[in-house]
């Protein structure tokens, strides 16, 4: 399960990060490792951005970034 397919209010446990390169160092750099909790707070109408809560704050990224995190609920 990706943190795509979490619906607002839900939360999970990342298990890992898919993405490569670039995009996997900047995921990780906004604090988003495997072990935190992580929850889904809100998401724009047309899908795009998902705001979460991790690690005390929030934090939008877009749905492709959040479908490269693996989360178990």
């Amino acid at each position: 399960m990706t943190l795509r397919d979490l619906k607002p209010g839900q939360q999970g446990k990342v298990i890992g990060v898919t993405a490569t390169g670039a995009m996997k160092r900047r995921i990780m750099d906004m604090g988003v490792t495997p072990g935190v909790e992580i929850k889904v707070i809100k998401t724009a109408p047309l899908g795009d951005p998902v705001e979460v809560h991790v690690r005390g704050y929030e934090l939008s990224m877009r749905k492709d970034e959040a479908a490269q995190i693996q989360v178990e609920a």
